[in-house]
């Protein structure tokens, strides 16, 4: 499975936009998808994550009501709707799939259950 992510941008702070996910060369339906984001001098982190089969979805704390993930099996992507953005939602966002992976509740377990990642495209906050 190939993932390619796109739809970053600059935006204005308050703005929104939504990122795409696009795979290929894989059984999309057999993968949870989750989008992580890479800010300059800080870590990686999960922002959200979207399970195989019942669709189940997760999100870290600093971005619940503010992000919606959501998958299209039917045309293999997924998406990220990205709302009321801040400076600091900036950095580099990746989509990535895990394999038959249900999400945990724990944000930090995700990371290890990804096995495929994407380049990223990049959000930039600003006014």
């Amino acid at each position: 499975l190939q993932l390619v992510e796109s739809g970053g941008g600059l935006v204005h702070p308050g703005g929104s936009l939504r990122l795409s996910c696009a795979t290929s060369g894989g059984t999309f339906e057999d993968y949870a998808i989750g989008w992580f984001r890479l800010a300059p001098g800080k870590e990686r982190e999960g922002v959200s994550c979207i399970s195989i089969a019942d669709g189940s979805t997760a999100y870290a704390d600093s971005v619940k009501g503010r992000f919606t993930i959501s998958r299209d099996n039917a045309k293999n992507t997924s998406s990220l709707q990205i709302n009321s953005l801040k400076p600091e939602d900036s950095a580099i966002y990746y989509c990535a799939a895990g394999e038959y992976y249900y999400c945990s509740s724990y944000v930090s377990e995700w990371e290890d259950n990804m096995d495929l990642w994407g380049k990223g495209t990049l959000v930039t906050v600003s006014s």
